[in-house]
């Protein structure tokens, strides 16, 4: 079979991997923020939403419905690790989805207290994102997750938990592939993958032990423990970890597929339930208006069309359009705030909510906490 691309390609292996200690970071896991911590002031008609949310998270939990909440990394850069893992442990939450930056500042967190580049500067020389660490464990854990058959959130929170990732042998590889190719193709084609990491990076069989010293602010790895989804939704090309050599497309492909359809599976599960959008313009809409089609779809088919769920956007955009009534008219600024317009379109009651992220999480947990 030919396998020389039609066009050129780049060559990663060239591109010098830098040590992830050398790198000078914004973000310290010093500045997480305590569940304990009072919010800024809030606006009497910002405060009544957050405790309309409150009930409803709360009647969702009574009820066994789900409470599913998507964020941008940015949400783990402003230091609410902490935070959003009360909320796992409170049962406030059943579902947490983010995209592959949140999974790397979650990581880089978790490894060495720190994350966030300068990257004006580092690109500049040639450095942004070309950080060894960040590129190779993350991508190996992809690559052995999509191995044991896990997605991609899982995949890095059991690394973060356990500490380690088992890299087979050659051997058992080429067995595992020989014999489950035909009964199993998607395992056979996965060790394949596993088995071709190992040849072209001469890596060794046997346990990658890395320790995270910083592992309870990490939410994945929470998630992890206690059993809770945490799904990633990543956009090839967008994250650091493609600029290492060691990054498999087919790796990420098959951990992503998994997390998309868990988080579709949950989707279902909204009627009575809530799902909050919180700073997240592409990542988050992008995946639940085909997420809730599929969902939709099916639940018609039964009979039981999804109507009863509420959606609660929070972001720093300024709209002045009431969402209640639909979508604005294409002559209407709001019209391009595609976030919204998207929620809009998703049936149920939706709210946008103009509110800084930390504030907000702040508040709903204190009054979660109240009721």
């Amino acid at each position: 079979m030919n396998t020389i691309s039609r066009h050129p390609l780049f060559d990663r292996s060239k591109v010098i991997m830098r040590p992830l200690a050398q790198r000078k970071n914004r973000n310290r896991v010093e500045q997480q923020v305590s569940p304990a911590t009072e919010p800024n002031v809030l606006s009497a008609s910002t405060l009544k939403i957050i405790t309309g949310v409150a009930s409803r998270i709360q009647q969702a939990k009574q009820n066994r419905k789900a409470v599913i909440l998507a964020f941008g990394a940015h949400t783990i850069k402003n230091g609410l690790g902490a935070l959003l893992i009360r909320y796992l442990e409170q049962n406030y939450v059943t579902h947490l989805a983010t995209n592959g930056a949140g999974v790397i500042h979650d990581w880089e967190f978790a490894y060495q207290g720190e994350t966030s580049e300068h990257v004006q500067e580092n690109l500049s020389r040639g450095e942004f994102g070309n950080w060894q660490e960040t590129g190779f464990y993350i991508n190996l854990a992809l690559i052995a997750g999509a191995y044991n058959g896990l997605g991609y959130g899982d995949s890095v929170g059991r690394f973060i938990a356990q500490d380690e990732i088992d890299i087979p042998t050659s051997s058992a590889l080429q067995n595992e592939i020989a014999n489950t190719y035909q009964s199993n193709p998607r395992h056979a084609a996965a060790a394949a993958d596993f088995l071709d990491t190992i040849n072209r990076h001469g890596l060794q069989s046997g346990t990658v032990r890395v320790n995270h010293a910083y592992k309870q602010f990490s939410i994945q790895a929470a998630a992890y423990r206690l059993g809770i989804p945490f799904t990633a939704h990543p956009m090839f090309g967008h994250d650091i970890i493609y600029n290492h050599p060691v990054n498999l497309g087919a790796a990420v492909g098959r951990c992503a597929e998994r997390d998309f359809l868990s988080f579709a599976h949950s989707v279902s599960q909204l009627d009575g339930g809530i799902y909050l959008s919180i700073g997240s313009a592409v990542m988050s809409p992008m995946i639940f208006e085909k997420s809730m089609s599929m969902a939709q779809n099916v639940a018609l088919q039964a009979g039981s069309p999804i109507t009863n769920h509420r959606i609660v956007v929070v972001d720093l955009q300024k709209s002045s359009w009431d969402w209640s009534q639909g979508e604005p008219p294409e002559n209407h600024p709001d019209y391009y705030l595609r976030f919204n317009k998207t929620f809009s379109r998703s049936g149920g009651k939706m709210r946008y909510l103009q509110c800084d992220n930390r504030d907000f999480l702040q508040a709903l947990y204190q009054m979660l906490e109240m009721m």
